[in-house]
């Protein structure tokens, strides 16, 4: 911040001014005398606010409240237009990115399946460049883009870690390229920990300052956020809890290698067909079961949830077993508020599957922390790409000191 000093007027301008648009952004349009009363500003002080925030650009009118006796009330909102945001989703299938607005509106949206002769370099700018045109805007219009992959990129070497089923993303000169060709600042961050970041800001994690979120689709992984900030480790590694040894599983040595450990190979996705099958449950047929490994274990996991009973439960039984055995070495050394159980595995299996883990995890850890399922359905990881830009873009924007 500059240009104030504190507990000038000027400084109390801006932190009212941020106020009212946080205000704006939590409850949709307000008039004048519903933001006073929420900012405890006086009418004439909330009138020179609003003012001001109009002649920045921040703020429009946006209709009339009705309903009530007398003229009807002028109502603000936050400008959509002061500035967009793009997030990109990066799977071993492909890219799908999306553009929103202040507001965090999404106004566009492209997927990209992966093409042979193509490289990570190009596959991005053409994922952003098509989803910038579907919102209607040019690439220079976007301020910020957050690109959430598997893995992360090393500080120290800018190389692509916990990743090797990622095609094309291991170049040394990735990140290079990238910022010369993107107009704008870009960052990177593991695809769970913007799960984390969706349910947090807008899901089952809002509120809660300690909590792990489990993922569980292609690979078994975990976000951590403590105090309220996700915990990364030294290279970007915290929370890659597929590589975790397990009781009672045999070791996986040199995982770096064999891109697997002893949790993946106890609850990830690969387990699920073979656990069912051991109870004589085979993979139902139709399209609900679909040809990849993620698309069977949905389908074996719903199924049995709907008809939890005999080898059913037994199955759910024995999965739960699994993903607690993993979610206690989390809880012993982390202490969280609650775990989250987010991912379309461990979200096939519903209200049931959470019940039964919770009923084991609270048998082999010493602390009992609340189990929920995750609440952000549509795209969690690309949704907190999304949220990750807009906070700071908002930051930026939102910093009337500067105007």
């Amino acid at each position: 911040m500059t240009g104030t000093t504190p507990g000038t007027p000027s400084l109390l301008r801006v932190m009212n001014d941020r106020a009212a648009l946080d205000l704006l952004l939590e409850h949709g349009p307000l008039s004048r005398t519903r933001i006073g009363r929420l900012t405890g500003l006086s009418k004439p002080t909330a009138s020179q606010l609003l003012a001001r925030l109009e002649t920045a650009g921040l703020v429009v009118a946006s209709g009339t409240a009705g309903g009530r006796p007398g003229p009807n009330a002028q109502l603000y909102g936050v400008n959509p237009r002061a500035a967009h945001v793009a997030g990109l989703d990066v799977t071993p299938g492909g890219i799908v990115a999306a553009v929103a607005d202040l507001t965090g509106e999404v106004i566009g949206s492209h997927a990209l399946p992966y093409a042979e002769g193509t490289g990570a370099h190009d596959r991005v700018t053409r994922a952003l460049g098509a989803a910038v045109r579907d919102a209607g805007l040019e690439r220079s219009d976007v301020h910020r883009v957050v690109i959430a992959t598997p893995g992360s990129f090393d500080p120290s070497t800018g190389a692509l870690r916990y990743a090797d089923h990622l095609p094309g993303w291991h170049s040394p000169t990735l990140l290079e390229e990238l910022a010369a060709a993107l107009p704008m600042p870009v960052e990177y961050e593991n695809d769970v920990n913007l799960a984390a970041v969706a349910e947090q800001r807008l899901g089952a994690a809002r509120g809660h300052g300690d909590f792990v979120l489990l993922w569980n689709e292609e690979g078994l992984g975990a976000a951590l956020v403590l105090g309220g900030r996700l915990h990364r480790g030294s290279t970007g590694g915290a929370g890659e809890v597929g590589f975790l040894p397990v009781p009672g599983h045999p070791l996986v040595r040199h995982v770096a290698q064999v891109n697997s450990g002893g949790y993946q190979e106890l609850a990830g996705v690969q387990a699920v067909p073979a656990m069912a099958a051991a109870l004589g449950i085979g993979a139902p047929p139709g399209p609900g079961a679909g040809p990849t490994p993620v698309a069977t274990a949905v389908a074996l996991l719903t199924r049995a949830a709907e008809h939890p009973e005999g080898a059913n439960l037994l199955f759910l039984q024995r999965y739960a077993t699994a993903l607690a055995t993993g979610i206690a070495s989390l809880v012993a050394v982390l202490d969280p508020e609650i775990v989250v159980l987010a991912g379309a595995v461990t979200g096939a299996g519903g209200d049931v599957l959470r019940g039964l883990v919770e009923a084991e995890l609270a048998d082999l850890a010493p602390a009992r922390p609340r189990l929920v399922s995750g609440t952000v359905r549509e795209r969690p990881v690309l949704r907190g790409a999304l949220e990750s830009a807009l906070a700071t873009t908002r930051d930026e924007v939102f910093d009337t000191s500067r105007r």
